[in-house]
């Protein structure tokens, strides 16, 4: 069968895409509805004075909002109706995943499948409507804090800003569900991957300006745009890099013929979280962060001055806390997607085995000290990708695109879009070779 597979992609070729109605109809869904998203990221937040609000965050964007606004999409600059994205769901879900491995009636649930799915996503949204209603009033106490940014001043501009915001995170969280049933490749992951490439080209503008302004050494941007390269070519080496495991079926008699028992693979990726650890680490970091810059720019106490300035990117608190994060959320997300224990019983019952290990619990432990060994590795090179840039930029006071966690996010949502499409494409030569097989036999 894998061999079938293999062939059937090697064969694909834009005749098969053409051919694909119903790829190419989600294929037009998703752009559409990365369009509404882009669309909304320039509707201003009502009641603000755009100018002095430029100003504000002009002064504000080398630090971590500029990082939140590179997620957002530009929204945050503009002060939309989406500047607070998706975070808010990603920071929800974090939470409720926690939960679920600590609380046995939420993992009972989760074990009841489709029904106690749902039951555990509602949670998650009464989660992200609350954790939104507390960052939006937090944003609105800290534009009323900067002087001339809001136009009246009072409980009717933080009500009105708190119901738009959470408004619009919940559209997103909405539209991102609409892409993954109705589109391509996973809605919330494209969200966030439409708004960092939105900004790619201002991004490249103005590096390409502050160098030819002298505020950047020629040979630093070059520098950058190398690393940037190298960055990408590492994060496609590793995200396609895997430990297969050997698994041997044994002979099995049908009437009186003996079948040679077959082999396959058990793939394990060498980064099985994807682009998950990055993005739950930044969601943790930027919130507080975000708020306190912004509060930070009035005449705000000397404690969250103090906490604006240690949260900053690139300062030593940041990034040690980044790096905790990453490390924490790759070993934790490995452990939520992928059961050793689940996959033995499954080879057990199929009656797979691994050479020289005993089928089930053996089995299970050697398929975790496996995971783990190259769990270790997928988390350094995940800190590393997303560290070293961190400290360069910073280092340099230019934009954030060159970010490890940017460049990461764009690089692995689209190898799994690309991968999608592909099975895709596969499923509907297969339809088409069933269909001329079954025309085929009616002749004869």
């Amino acid at each position: 069968m894998a061999s079938a597979a293999e062939q059937l992609a090697k064969n694909l070729n834009f005749g098969t895409f053409a051919k694909a109605k119903a790829l190419q109809q989600r294929i037009w869904f998703t752009l559409g509805a990365l369009l509404v998203y882009r669309l909304g990221t320039y509707i201003p937040l009502p009641g603000i004075d755009p100018d002095a609000y430029a100003e504000t965050f002009k002064n504000a964007q080398q630090g971590v909002v500029g990082m939140f606004n590179m997620f957002a999409g530009g929204a945050v600059e503009r002060m939309a109706i989406f500047a607070l994205n998706l975070i808010p769901y990603i920071t929800a879900s974090i939470v409720i995943q926690v939960i679920t491995t600590a609380s046995p009636k939420l993992e009972a649930l989760k074990k009841e499948g489709e029904s106690g799915r749902r039951k555990i996503n509602q949670y998650t949204r009464y989660l992200t409507v609350a954790f939104c209603a507390v960052q939006a009033y937090g944003i609105a106490i800290g534009l009323e804090a900067s002087q001339g940014v809001v136009l009246n001043p009072g409980w009717f501009f933080r009500l009105s800003t708190v119901i738009t915001l959470v408004g619009g995170t919940m559209f997103l969280m909405w539209l991102g569900e609409q892409i993954t049933s109705r589109g391509v490749g996973n809605g919330i992951s494209l969200i966030i991957f439409a708004g960092i490439v939105a900004n790619l080209p201002v991004t490249i503008a103005q590096t390409l300006q502050l160098s030819a302004e002298g505020a950047i050494p020629p040979l630093a941007a070059a520098g950058m745009l190398v690393l940037a390269i190298v960055v990408v070519a590492v994060i496609v080496f590793f995200e396609r890099a895997q430990r297969r495991l050997l698994i041997q079926y044994p002979k099995r008699q049908v009437g009186n013929k003996m079948f040679q028992g077959d082999t396959s693979h058990l793939p394990l990726k060498l980064n099985t979280s994807g682009v998950i650890p990055p993005i739950f680490a930044s969601s943790l970091l930027l919130l507080p962060a975000t708020i306190a810059s912004f509060a930070a720019q009035g005449d705000a106490p000397q404690w969250l001055q103090v906490t604006a300035a240690v949260l900053g990117r690139g300062q030593p608190l940041y990034l040690a806390f980044f790096t905790v994060s990453i490390i924490f959320f790759t070993f934790f997300y490995t452990s939520i997607v992928f059961n050793p224990a689940d996959t033995a019983d499954n080879l057990k019952r199929s009656g797979g085995f691994i050479p020289g290990i005993r089928p089930g619990e053996r089995t299970a432990q050697h398929i975790d000290y496996v995971l783990t060994r190259i769990t270790v590795i997928g988390a350094i090179y995940l800190t590393v990708v997303c560290l070293i840039p961190e400290v360069l930029v910073s280092q340099l006071n230019v934009s954030q695109f060159l970010g490890g966690t940017s460049l990461l996010i764009m690089v692995t949502v689209t190898l799994d879009t690309v991968s999608q499409i592909q099975s895709h494409l596969i499923a509907q030569q297969y339809e088409g070779l069933v269909k001329r097989s079954r025309l085929g036999g009616k002749r004869k």
